[in-house]
């Protein structure tokens, strides 16, 4: 302490503390609050303090200066600022504006996109910058990561250049430090950009040198992510859909996945940075080895393409359908456009119970029943109700009454029966072997209804004899069987099938008759309850009663009908199956198929597929090539686009695996770009330049 002239001692005085922020900038990390001009702003990923130095001298534009004025009242809504705005240079009413966006949370769309870079440049210095010195700030690389996708979902489709910058920093800081095999991982969520994501390139470009096949995913996202790749309103509008139904498309044309050849062009990525504070640093470039770039291959994408169109084809009805009425998306009726294995996972709940319930039997419902189970909000059409029951058979679930084989469609409160089809056993139904033994079923049905005696033990019989046909297939017995529980609670009507048998002359229904007889003789014995089934069918048939013991007798002594052929021989120790006379039964079966056909079909065939919603055609426009070139000059356009320089044995690479030659090639480049934007492509000869204000013109 010092007394001057005897004067009072001084009240010693010391320099406050700075108020919070000021000094060297500090990373704020994700979640923490810091407070500038009374006001509390939460999240984080900000730098806060007076001094971020540059290597120009001036502080880091992104640097939020607390000791800089701020204005009361600002809206960021409006423009500010200038192309290349910085915080300590904008107006206070711009401070306070691109404060109030931090508050407000970052996300309203109708900021202005100056703010939203202004925040991007603090994460693009955080993630390359710092990241590069600092293995903290390298942590923060996935914190990056998943707020770059953030502000691209909401700021992207708004400006061009920052859909540019901000996907040219997340291919950054997802690959900085690439994986291994790349093309075995899930590929993370990229917007869609004038190029491919890094992260799928460099998966693409493993997968190569690795001559392994592309997985489906990770083709999935090629397809979509492509830039001269293009998806058509159904691939869009049904989002899900259209990547569950691709997979498996893929899968079934390449089974496990494309092969890439190795091409010459080296895959490298350079940042360009849209920050000024990123001025004295040198190129930004990551550079990945021998890794291909295989984007400068075009017939790969051919071949995806392909794919993406014949998914796209298959859900356009879906697709019109949804959007003229979006709450039919997920009710049957919109679900029946689909293969069944898209439905979603309520409706595959229900089939999957409605699978465990059946086992390896059968389960009766109303129909109803069926379409409330899985959400039908109305009654089915023809054509719809036929689209259902081909989803059950893909599912392995058959369905009676046999509406695909012509059989008439169920009312609502009339029965159906769903039987279990072992995978690979769907046989047609069509064959005359089951034709003729359905009608065996009718007809004994309709006969014992019509004198009230079908009685449990004639069920019984009769199941019986299905089991032991073995002129029919395992899947024909199942369908037979299922049939039979249908005609035990609807028997056939002995009046209608009467009806549609006058047609038939005598002789025509006596070879039935005899058929009939064969038949039940194909088990190697004939007893009393088949006898007097037979005698009913045979009245039914107009054909004499007594005829079926000569009929029977026939057949169990080796002999042939009058009209077929026996299945069965005698022999000491009792009856054996004859395979040549199984095989004449089957040649017989044809004969009275061909009698038959048509006179048992209740309804049309069915339509192979269902109508199309409607005839509106979706408007959908591909996007123009770039700079109006051809498939081979556009991706090499675009190739170049990614970095500011080539060498000229770099393009070389690249012209090659386009089978072009250099200096055509870059004629043509020029020209295209002079027509457009008058402005020449690139300049120099070695190094190669891409014009910066060609690049300005097309971000534009």
């Amino acid at each position: 302490m010092v007394v001057r002239n005897g004067t009072t001692p001084a009240v010693p005085f010391r320099i406050p503390a700075a108020p919070t922020g000021f000094g060297r900038a500090k990373w704020v990390p994700a979640g923490d609050s810091f407070i500038v001009a009374g006001l509390t702003i939460p999240g984080g990923l900000v730098y806060l303090g007076t001094s971020l130095p540059t290597p120009t001298g001036a502080n880091d534009p992104c640097l939020i200066d607390p000791s800089k004025s701020v204005a009361t009242h600002g809206d960021y809504t409006e423009r500010q600022m200038g192309y290349w705005p910085s915080y300590s240079d904008i107006p206070a009413t711009a401070r306070r504006a691109y404060l109030n966006w931090l508050v407000s949370g970052r996300s309203d769309p109708a900021a202005d996109i100056g703010y939203v870079f202004l925040y991007f440049y603090g994460l693009e210095r955080r993630g390359i910058l710092d990241a590069a010195k600092d293995d903290t700030a390298k942590a923060d690389w996935p914190t990056i990561a998943t707020e770059l996708r953030r502000l691209l979902d909401i700021y992207g489709h708004k400006s061009g250049s920052f859909l540019k910058y901000a996907s040219s920093l997340l291919d950054w800081v997802s690959l900085a430090e690439h994986p291994e095999k790349a093309y075995l991982k899930p590929v993370p969520a990229f917007p869609k950009t004038d190029e491919l994501p890094l992260y799928v390139r460099v998966a693409l470009g493993q997968a190569a040198v690795d001559q392994a096949p592309v997985p489906a995913q990770l083709a999935l996202a090629w397809a979509k992510l492509d830039p001269a790749a293009y998806l058509r309103t159904p691939a869009t509008r049904c989002g899900d859909e259209f990547d569950k139904l691709f997979v498996r498309k893929y899968q079934e044309v390449f089974g496990d996945g494309i092969v890439l050849p190795r091409n010459r062009t080296k895959l490298k990525h350079v940042h360009r940075p849209s920050s000024a504070g990123f001025r004295g640093y040198d190129e930004l470039r990551l550079t990945f080895g021998e890794t291909p770039d295989i984007t400068v291959l075009t017939a790969p994408v051919k071949k995806l393409q392909a794919v993406v169109e014949a998914t796209t084809k298959d859900l356009e009805s879906y697709s019109r359908l949804v959007g003229r009425n979006p709450e039919a998306r997920y009710a049957l009726e919109g679900l029946l456009y689909l293969p069944a294995t898209l439905w979603p996972e309520g409706a595959q709940k229900v089939l999957l119970a409605l699978k465990a319930r059946m086992g390896s039997g059968m389960v009766c419902v109303t129909f109803q029943q069926l379409l409330a189970s899985l959400d039908a909000t109305k009654a089915l059409t023809k054509e719809k109700t036929l689209a259902l029951a081909r989803a059950l058979e893909s599912l392995n679930i058959g369905i009676e009454p046999d509406v695909l084989g012509g059989a008439k469609l169920p009312k609502p409160d009339e029965k159906v029966v769903l039987f279990a089809v072992p995978p690979g056993e769907m046989t047609s139904r069509a064959t005359p072997a089951y034709q003729a033994a359905a009608l065996t079923l009718q007809l004994a049905s309709a006969v014992a209804a019509a004198d009230g005696e079908f009685t449990v033990d004639e069920m019984s019989h009769l199941r019986r004899q299905v089991q032991a046909w073995t002129h029919l297939t395992p899947d024909h017995i199942r369908r037979l069987l299922a049939h039979l529980r249908l005609l035990m609670m609807a028997p056939a009507s002995l009046t209608a099938l009467k009806k549609k048998l006058e047609p038939l002359d005598s002789a025509a229904r006596e070879t039935i008759a005899t058929f009939m007889a064969t038949v039940a003789q194909s088990d190697g014995a004939t007893s009393p309850t088949e006898v007097r089934m037979l005698e009913k069918v045979y009245k039914a048939l107009g054909v004499e009663p007594r005829k079926v013991f000569s009929d029977v007798h026939a057949v169990a002594a080796g002999a042939a009908p009058d009209a077929a052929m026996g299945a069965v021989n005698v022999e000491a120790a009792g009856f054996r199956l004859d395979p040549a006379r199984i095989a004449a039964l089957q040649k017989d079966t044809e004969a009275v198929s061909a009698m038959l056909a048509n006179i048992f079909k209740e309804e049309d065939p069915p339509a192979l597929a269902l109508p199309e919603v409607d005839s509106e055609v979706e408007p959908d426009t591909p996007p123009s090539s770039l700079l109006g070139l051809d498939e081979a000059h556009s991706a090499l356009a675009r190739l170049l686009l990614s970095r500011p320089e080539w060498t000229r044995e770099e393009l070389g690479d690249a012209a090659a695996d386009l089978d072009l030659m250099v200096g055509g090639a870059m004629e043509t480049l020029n020209e295209a770009a002079y027509n457009k934007h008058d402005v020449p492509f690139a300049e120099g000869e070695d190094p190669i330049t891409v014009n910066p204000e060609l690049l300005e013109k097309l971000e534009a």
